[in-house]
């Protein structure tokens, strides 16, 4: 039988003279009572320690650990497991990205443009695409159609000393990388120069590439973004959802900043104009 062991963030504080505080994962300082349980006892039976008292009481304590997910009976499990994480895009960028989401118990896989079309419909499945560059008129229109059969979609770009990480898409209605550009214009009064300067009517990019900090900074958020995904995405604290996070990564001093996104409706199409006979 496994033992209960306090979850992973959490922990007991004991002031001199006072009684046990949990700490908890979030943070959270919260007071334990502990009635007829010595705090020593709960602590052992809570960690590795040697002791090995139990009473109805005691196990009445832990139960209430657990049921509130401040203790575990089971090892964690990394929480992209049983994921496929499908990878495209430059190296500087997927290399990274790929052990860490390894790390974190993806099984990765390379894919290519080809592959796109292919892997839609493939649940508990995610395709991320990163480009050290602007996103070519076109190129991303195939994998836009991905969350329409609930494989996850992900994708970041470079433009010039700026990096967008975009919202994960995995269902019908979230935010595809058509979106966010309909967004990125609307917002702007460049509008013109913005759409011109993504169909590549602009001079040789000059830099600045990710260095070996930033792509390690990008691909940490890109995981987190899975991470999210493969969780049912919690909402903690006062950040913006996955589903609805547009950030923009500043590749000079490496600072981030985060715009919510929404998607776009679908609009009717304008009626044909009718033909005017003449009086």
């Amino acid at each position: 039988m496994n033992r209960s062991r306090l979850a992973p963030g959490a922990g007991i504080v004991t002031a001199p003279g006072d009684r046990p505080v949990l700490r908890t994962s979030e943070g959270e300082f919260l007071r334990i009572d502990t009635g007829h349980v010595g705090p020593g006892e709960l602590v052992d039976r809570l960690t590795e320690g040697e002791g090995q008292a139990s009473s109805a009481e005691l196990d009445r304590l832990v139960a209430a650990f657990e049921d509130a997910g401040h203790a575990v009976t089971e090892p964690r499990r990394p929480p992209l497991t049983g994921r496929t994480v499908h990878l495209l895009g430059d190296p500087v960028l997927t290399e990274p990205l790929a052990r860490f989401a390894a790390a974190e118990g993806a099984e990765v896989q390379s894919a290519s443009a080809d592959d796109v079309a292919g892997l839609a419909g493939e649940r508990d499945a995610a395709v991320v695409w990163c480009l050290d560059s602007p996103v070519p008129e076109g190129l991303w229109d195939e994998a836009d159609r991905l969350p329409a059969r609930h494989t996850a979609w992900l994708r970041c770009h470079r433009e010039g000393a700026h990096t967008w990480t975009e919202p994960l898409a995995s269902a019908p209605g979230d935010v595809t990388a058509a979106h966010v550009r309909l967004r990125r214009l609307a917002a702007t009064a460049a509008h013109r120069e913005l759409a011109a300067y993504w169909a590549g009517h602009r001079t040789p990019d000059t830099g600045p590439h990710p260095t070996e900090p930033a792509a390690a900074l990008i691909a940490a958020l890109l995981t987190a973004d899975l991470i999210a995904w493969a969780s049912g995405e919690p909402h903690r604290g006062s950040g913006l959802p996955a589903r609805r996070r547009l950030r923009r990564i500043d590749l000079r001093d490496l600072t981030v900043t985060e715009h919510p996104v929404l998607p776009v409706p679908e609009v009717a199409p304008l009626p044909a104009p009718t033909a005017r006979t003449a009086p």
